[in-house]
């Protein structure tokens, strides 16, 4: 029927050839993210070099090309409040920057507000991409699957930091054209904070914490495609490694967020892996402590000082302060990336975006993340397919770590935690468009088929003649 919608399985938008899709382009955005230093970036472009914000808003600029091309977006409408917040988000942006810029700015508050709104935008790219770019289940698999493989790798890198005491990236500035700003591994006591390719260990913390809850729902899969035996169990393997980087990060952010990360998974977990999993995890984390002497004690050290250490009172302090910069301009803020740290340091992007965005930018964002746990939750719950609700959870769990995490330091200010946040709530969005079509739709046509079976064998038994019954949409001739 022309004009009429089609199923998620043979829907073609935004997939022009297999080799150039949304899954390769946005694993190609993961790849920039993750395996390059987010502190690298061209050196003619200063902060608007970062090679993971550039593919983003070449993102961007594919997703607003392939919209013109309505005769290939005739599917199956899907709502998604993922997307609306994050264009409600864009939108307060670019009014509080006008507004910034009318009222007047230093020179020096000018290029950071640009430089933060194109920011934005690139993770535009990467949402919009992800929510409908991404429209069977075999693609999300591929990209859990990846996703889980570069946190794997990840946490390896922080090892090896925490290990040599080297940072083991620094080959990246001395590539042509290429230039580093501060960052690398820090030192916390005796032991080093490794960063792996992140500019800061609290950057790091939110990236393990992110990934975590995939690599659990990818192991219990077995991979998401049935392996089995040693093939299976190496799908363990990332979730020891974030495990393990998780305690050796010293950081009581990256502590909360594992904790967090494992709390929230065990209701997903079959009834029979449950224990297992739980116990396996206790052991190895009391196996990482009783290898690395005095680890211990550093960490009781960190929460028993909670309250009265200069980070936390930073956070205090700032709460304390922030109704008087929020007061200036309640609804819009001063600007996206105007809000500079000479003024204040809040080490908590919560009250950030407040102060940048107004009070209608922190709602704008709050808005994303309830319309990406909604979206993922509500999506796993009517697919009928365990897999689909095991994978609607984990990313659920992904985006409540995330704003939990915000709190602890200025998130949106790094390009790891705000390139996985606005990539997992891609996912969450994707995730509803397959669940409500793709499952769905083979859903719809197995209980027809049933109800066609058990009519007919009705019938059979009254000694009736069958009846065929047309599907919608089927051709009667």
């Amino acid at each position: 029927m022309a004009g009429s919608a089609i199923s998620a399985r043979r829907h073609n938008a935004l997939r022009r050839s297999k080799a150039f899709n949304a899954t390769t382009m946005i694993t190609v955005y993961l790849v920039l993210l993750l395996a390059i230093p987010s502190n690298v970036g061209f050196a003619p472009l200063g902060s608007l070099g970062r090679p993971s914000m550039l593919w983003g808003l070449a993102l961007l600029v594919f997703w607003l090309l392939s919209r013109l091309q309505t005769a290939d977006l005739a599917t199956r409408a899907v709502r998604q409040p993922v997307r609306l917040a994050m264009g409600a988000l864009l939108v307060i942006a670019l009014v509080s920057y006008a507004a910034a810029m009318l009222r007047g700015q230093p020179m020096d508050q000018v290029s950071p507000a640009m430089t933060s709104l194109l920011r934005l935008l690139s993770w535009a790219g990467v949402l919009l991409v992800t929510v409908e770019g991404v429209r069977t289940w075999n693609e999300l698999v591929i990209l859990l699957r990846r996703l889980t493989v570069a946190g794997a790798l990840l946490a390896a890198l922080g090892l090896a930091q925490f290990a040599t005491g080297q940072t083991l990236t620094d080959f990246f500035a001395s590539i042509p054209g290429l230039s580093a700003s501060a960052g690398g591994i820090d030192a916390r006591g005796t032991f080093i904070r490794p960063s792996a390719t992140a500019s800061h260990p609290l950057e790091y913390g939110v990236a393990l914490s992110a990934i975590l809850p995939v690599a659990i729902a990818t192991a219990i899969s077995r991979g998401f495609r049935g392996a089995r035996g040693a093939a299976a169990a190496l799908w363990w393997a990332p979730v020891a490694l974030i495990t393990a980087s998780s305690f050796l990060a010293v950081s009581r952010s990256a502590l909360i967020g594992f904790v967090l990360a494992i709390v929230l998974m065990i209701p997903a977990l079959p009834r029979q892996a449950r224990l297992p999993a739980v116990v396996g995890g206790g052991l190895l984390a009391v196996g990482v402590v009783v290898a690395v002497p005095g680890l211990f004690w550093t960490m009781v050290g960190l929460f028993a000082s909670t309250g009265t250490d200069a980070s936390s009172l930073s956070r205090t302090n700032g709460l304390e302060r922030a109704p008087d910069f929020i007061a200036t301009s309640p609804l819009f803020g001063a600007g996206f990336g105007t809000f500079l740290p000479r003024y204040y340091i809040f080490d908590n992007q919560w009250v950030l975006i407040a102060v940048e965005l107004g009070l209608l930018g922190a709602a704008a964002l709050a808005a994303v993340f309830v319309g990406a746990i909604w979206s993922a939750l509500a999506s796993g719950r009517r697919a009928e397919d365990a897999r689909v609700a095991l994978v609607g959870h984990a990313l659920a769990v992904a985006m409540v770590s995330i704003a939990v995490l915000l709190a602890f330091f200025d998130g949106l200010s790094f390009p790891i935690a705000g390139g996985l946040l606005f990539l997992i709530a891609g996912l969450c969005g994707a995730l509803r468009t397959i669940g409500q079509t793709s499952f769905g739709h083979v859903a719809a046509t197995e209980r027809l088929a049933r109800a066609e079976e058990e009519g007919a064998g009705t019938r059979r038994a009254r000694g009736m003649r069958p009846v065929r019954v047309r599907r919608e949409g089927s051709d009667p001739h």
